[in-house]
């Protein structure tokens, strides 16, 4: 089986940059070829496709599989050397003395209070995707953290088993940010009773549903299923948002009856909560990011008495096992 190989190094980058030259990578990809069939191929005279394949070559991209010669001619054939290629690469500030860390986490309040915090010694770069987004962040090189709360239905584990089959060669530090309460957000009163994703479809009321890949979105369609539901009982099930401030707000302005989202969204639009469950949030990073200094200052900023303050005053979090670590080996 031919891999597939990811390019991380800005050198490779500026190699297949160039469109003449990625339209010829695509070609020896698809099947080996010389110069001669590569000019054909493109109309191009021999010379100029041999600067591109040279420069191919140079970059580790393609390489030279065979010679033959016919009469008193030498033909070259070119070979990939994957079955493709993928492109990731994070670009970080370019001063040395820039800390910040770069982190693919799924939407938290307490998060986003760590982030926010003024401390110049430890600063974070967040981008909001769901939770497998952020572990395949991490293990693209893309991200230093992933932040993510996923149930394994099999184990009633949070987060474990997803890195262990992310990162089935890595060692992995999962760092505990805090527990935290979902459940229904609702009109205040709750003017359709609803207590339960059943009682949603009963009501025919409509939803607003979170991003694929979530955590949220996760539980949903396994509450779904457990019920003997599908998405097509739900009505807006394909209504979709990506935090869960946003699933408030379209509660909040009757744009919807009902989202499945955490109790500090709720209290923050003055909505009602109705609890469905409770979970684990963590922050997941490699071990050797884990040993940098940056991330040293970050854990102790999380595990200090006064983020654990912030993420108490938050309604529905307990700190309770907030900063705790755990190493996750192969």
């Amino acid at each position: 089986m031919q891999r597939i190989e990811r390019l991380d190094r800005l050198e490779v980058l500026r190699a297949i940059a160039e469109p003449h030259r990625y339209e010829v990578l695509r070609r020896i990809l698809a099947t080996p070829q010389t110069i001669s069939s590569l000019g054909a191929a493109m109309g191009r005279h021999p010379a100029w496709v041999r600067h591109h394949v040279k420069a191919l070559e140079a970059a580790g991209l393609v390489s030279l599989a065979e010679e033959r010669t016919t009469r008193n001619y030498t033909e070259k054939i070119y070979r990939a050397n994957a079955a493709a290629f993928t492109v990731s690469m994070l670009v970080r500030p370019g001063l040395e003395d820039d800390s910040r860390m770069v982190a693919m986490v799924s939407d938290d309040f307490a998060v986003e209070a760590l982030a926010a915090a003024p401390d110049e010694r430890v600063r974070i770069a967040a981008a909001v995707t769901g939770s497998l987004d952020g572990l395949m962040g991490v293990r693209q090189g893309l991200a230093d953290l992933a932040g993510c709360h996923l149930l394994d239905a099999d184990t009633g584990e949070y987060n474990v088993p997803y890195v262990r089959h992310v990162f089935p060669d890595r060692d992995i530090v999962i760092v505990t940010v805090a527990r935290r309460e979902q459940g229904l957000l609702v009109a205040p009163g709750n003017p359709l009773r609803l207590s339960t994703l059943s009682d949603v479809v009963a009501a025919g009321a409509r939803f607003v549903n979170r991003n694929r890949g979530s955590g949220t979105r996760l539980w949903i369609d396994r509450a779904l299923a457990r019920a003997g539901l599908g998405p097509e009982d739900l009505a807006g099930y394909d209504d979709v948002v990506g935090t869960h401030s946003a699933a408030a707000r379209r509660v909040q302005r009757g744009h919807a009856d009902v989202a499945v989202g955490i109790a500090a969204a709720a209290e923050q639009l003055s909505l009602d909560f109705v609890p469905l469950f409770r979970e684990r949030y963590d922050l997941i990073m490699t071990e050797e990011v884990h040993e940098t200094e940056e991330v040293a200052r970050l854990i102790e900023r999380i595990a200090g008495a006064e983020f654990r303050r912030t993420v108490n005053r938050l309604r529905g979090y307990d700190a309770t096992a907030t900063g705790d670590e755990r190493l996750v080996t192969p």
